[in-house]
């Protein structure tokens, strides 16, 4: 068995510190050694999106991303994305826009989302489906998700000009 090691990271801007082994994922530390377990576990094989964090502001599918690998990172997590109980502009689209059903992707895709008005805060229709296209759900046909990711950019660009 491989010697543990100590990882030194920012997780949604806290400074943390874990101990893990060498081959453990990202996704098991943050549920199973952080309790986080608002990232989701789908395929494990990095083909469904359900685990995607933010490492150093770009999305990630953390089960394909080993935990070491993390060392003095920047992580941000869907239970970084709130502020205390006041949903965040993405997070509320969802909700009113019916954009989630059994719940395993969205969390994902939130933080796709996040990642994506980060770098594009005014996505076309078909920028946002080209960017969501590596997150996959089995449950509500896509159409909700786009309509509430454009939702929350409209909301977010009203904001702004407030």
């Amino acid at each position: 068995m491989a010697k543990k090691r100590v990882v030194s990271v920012s997780i949604n801007g806290d400074p943390v510190e874990f101990l893990c082994e060498p081959r453990q994922t990202l996704l098991e530390v943050l549920r199973d050694n952080l309790d986080m377990t608002g990232t989701k576990e789908g395929c494990s094989n990095g083909n469904c999106g359900a685990c995607t964090v933010l490492l150093n502001g770009r999305p990630v599918t953390s089960c394909l991303v080993l935990a070491v690998e993390a060392e003095g990172t920047e992580i941000r997590t869907i239970e970084g994305v709130a502020c205390g109980s006041q949903l965040d502009a993405v997070q509320q689209a969802f909700l009113e826009g019916a954009a989630l059903q059994c719940g395993i992707c969205t969390p994902g895709f939130i933080m796709q989302t996040e990642a994506l008005l980060a770098e594009n805060p005014e996505p076309t229709e078909e920028q946002v489906r080209f960017y969501l296209a590596g997150n996959l759900c089995r449950c509500t046909g896509y159409d909700k998700i786009v309509r509430a990711v454009l939702t929350a950019a409209d909301t977010r660009r009203v904001a702004s000009e407030n």
